[in-house]
């Protein structure tokens, strides 16, 4: 029987599947962001302590329709995955995140739990005792993040956000708080620093609920939260998939077809909107990644991939030359260099390399590789 995490019943709802890619410098610093890679291999850049080496070893996990979370290796080379060497039971989750880059945790919104795995030095998975744990019915976790080095883990749900400590053994034990009411949501992101919060909020006319992350992980809503989406065309905006880099929010309006961008005041959290934001997209984009100056959005509805420049001085998006690029897809993650891009469809997971100079996106030797049924994906660096 699953570890029961109790609280309140909640009602049913649709729900849409979203990788996420969490990174790290380490259990005791902020996340990086990747550079391009230097003669000495891929380096990153840690906020406030200068360059550190990144582990050249990465892993994709994807979760699906076989009841399998699946383990590839990536070639940091290449960007070729090889594959599966490892699976482990689990659910096609709408949901993955990693915590501290030991434990992966998937949610399971038909069976209201998490369920939780040990990731060894190989990069295979091991179930962590006491999993599946159970977060109460008729609950439905659906998207998860863990800020960059900590113990912490946030799941989105119908109204709220559930916060846990995760221990030493991967056991989730609940946040004093916890859960933190916000509005209706399947998608949450964090900045870099672990400092705050923000879910994508679909009620009506749609927007984005703000939090401070407390030193025990509670949350307290930003002054100002939500934040209402600018230049609204529609009732409802229906924002989905949303990403931070700390310094800028985005968030995918499935509802008007754009992209909203947000600038954040770095001691308050507050968002306020970026010029000339919503950016025009495709029909319905649903998943987002940010990955050095670069923004990729899946568009659900006509099977495009919508790809930015992101202006570093105004927060302002570019549509990338040969945007919008003709690739399907349910999800979308990229390895921690920046360099590739991932994206599963059909009976494989879509690989390609990104420009460092145009952000341009070119199919990897190999690529499709073999993968049935994937719903989410996220990249794992050893």
């Amino acid at each position: 029987m699953p570890t029961n995490l109790l609280h309140t019943p909640k009602k049913l709802f649709v729900v849409v599947a979203l990788g996420l890619a969490l990174s790290s410098c380490g259990s005791n610093s902020p996340a990086h962001f990747c550079a391009v890679p230097a003669s000495s291999g891929p380096t990153c850049i840690c906020p406030g302590t200068g360059s550190c080496p990144i582990m050249l070893n990465q892993y994709l996990y994807t979760s699906g329709d076989s009841g399998q979370i699946l383990t590839f290796n990536i070639d940091s080379t290449t960007g070729a995955l090889t594959g599966p060497f490892g699976s482990a039971t689990g659910p096609a989750s709408m949901g993955m995140a990693v915590v501290d880059n030991q434990f992966l945790f998937v949610s399971d919104p038909l069976h209201a739990q998490l369920d939780g795995f040990s990731i060894n030095q190989n990069g295979t998975l091991g179930a962590d005792a006491g999993s599946p744990f159970a977060i109460g019915h008729p609950s439905i976790p659906t998207g998860l993040v863990s800020p960059s080095g900590s113990n912490l883990l946030y799941v989105a749900e119908d109204g709220e956000v559930d916060a846990f400590n995760i221990g030493a053994n991967g056991t989730p034990t609940a946040v004093t708080g916890s859960p933190f009411p916000s509005g209706t949501n399947l998608f949450l992101t964090t900045d870099p620093y672990g400092k705050f919060l923000y879910t994508s909020i679909d009620d009506p006319p749609g927007g984005i609920f703000g939090f401070t992350i407390g030193a025990t992980g509670a949350l307290t809503e930003i002054a100002g939260s939500p934040f209402t989406i600018p230049g609204q065309t529609v009732a409802n905006s229906q924002p989905s998939g949303i990403v931070d880099n700390a310094t800028y929010v985005y968030v995918a309006l499935s509802g008007s077809n754009q992209i909203a961008g947000f600038s954040v005041a770095s001691d308050t959290g507050a968002l306020t909107p970026v010029p000339n934001s919503p950016f025009a997209a495709g029909t319905e984009p649903m998943a987002l990644v940010l990955t050095n100056s670069f923004l990729y959005a899946i568009n659900a509805v006509d099977f495009t991939v919508s790809g930015y420049s992101v202006n570093s001085s105004t927060g302002e998006l570019t549509p990338l030359a040969n945007s919008p690029f003709a690739i399907a897809g349910t999800a979308i993650a990229a390895d921690f260099t920046g360099q590739y891009l991932y994206v599963p469809a059909g009976p494989g997971i879509q690989a390609f390399n990104i420009d460092s100079t145009t952000g341009n996106l070119s199919p990897i030797s190999g690529s499709p590789f073999t993968a049935s049924g994937v719903v989410s994906l996220t990249v794992v660096p050893e």
